[in-house]
């Protein structure tokens, strides 16, 4: 359907829209890799052979191998209920799933120093037994598990809600138990929207910096994530090293795209296919006193 704006008008607002992403997406990553690459690929290596990038990735990795797992049952488990049942406190499952998003990072991780610390609710009791929270993994994969997991859960939510379950219930009535419903109906169904819950879940547990600053400690060499790692050498006044991580995180970035795309697009493409089948032929009813002909 072509528009009634003048030519100009659209030529301004496509200008305007490329400028913008230019000036405030491309420009940055650019001049990501620019800085990380300033002083030649020596360098670059260098800083990131360094033992405390190394494990600042390996921590990263480590906690998004563990919190988008978690998010994947809770979300999965959080979805179904709320799409498919009516339940009390349906509401208030929902207000705490959202609960992420209206929360600041620093203030999650900040409670969880109240809840797990030294002089917190049950810090005498993981110092009797010599548990280590805050400052420590536990703390950082807890804190990434809050701030991570609305993704998957909101993105199933609508789109359970908008198939319904007359499909389980068919399926339970042909005598299918709960995990074969599961697997071989909600499963297919829902695999596109999964996967980019996914995606997005493990994007932001791996670029996640407010929650994770407050309960890490900084710990060089333990408890500092890449996104800590870029501040600590940034502050240090190492801004090739700093770039040189920061690149990696942006790469990781660009892949999440990529995969987002690569997924909607075979997303749409199955769309498209489903919509261009011929609708199927209701069957004949035989009429009373006739025999239809076996085919």
């Amino acid at each position: 359907m072509s528009t009634t704006e003048p030519r100009w008008v659209r030529y301004t607002l496509v200008g305007l829209a490329l400028a913008f992403m230019g000036l405030f997406l491309l420009l940055p990553l650019l001049a990501v890799f620019t800085e990380a690459l300033r002083k030649g690929l020596d360098a670059y290596w260098v800083a990131l052979q360094e033992p405390d990038a190394w494990a600042a990735i390996r921590l990263t990795l480590l906690t998004a191998l563990i919190a988008v797992p978690l998010n994947l049952v809770f979300g999965v488990a959080a979805a179904w209920a709320i799409a498919k049942f009516e339940f009390r406190g349906k509401s208030l499952l929902i207000t705490l799933i959202d609960l992420p998003f209206s929360v600041s990072p620093v203030v999650a991780g900040l409670i969880y120093v109240l809840v797990f610390g030294a002089q917190g609710w049950f810090g005498p009791w993981l110092q009797a037994h010599d548990i280590k929270v805050i400052f420590a993994v536990p703390g950082i994969v807890l804190a990434t598990v809050f701030v991570t997991f609305p993704f998957i859960a909101r993105e199933l939510i609508p789109l359970m809600q908008a198939q319904g379950s007359d499909e389980e219930q068919a399926a339970i009535v042909l005598g299918a138990s709960g995990w074969q419903t599961f697997w071989y109906v909600t499963l297919p169904n829902i695999k596109w929207g999964l996967i980019y819950g996914l995606i997005l879940c493990n994007a932001r547990a791996m670029g996640e910096f407010g929650a994770v600053s407050v309960v890490s400690g900084h710990i060089r060499g333990q408890t500092n994530t890449m996104p800590l790692h870029v501040e600590i050498l940034y502050n240090e006044y190492q801004s090739v090293a700093a770039f040189a991580v920061a690149s990696l995180l942006a790469l990781l970035a660009l892949v999440t795209l990529a995969i987002k795309s690569i997924v909607e697009w075979q997303q749409s493409r199955e769309r498209e296919a489903t919509a261009s089948l011929p609708p199927e032929k209701p069957m004949a009813r035989a009429q009373p006193g006739h025999a239809t002909s076996p085919t």
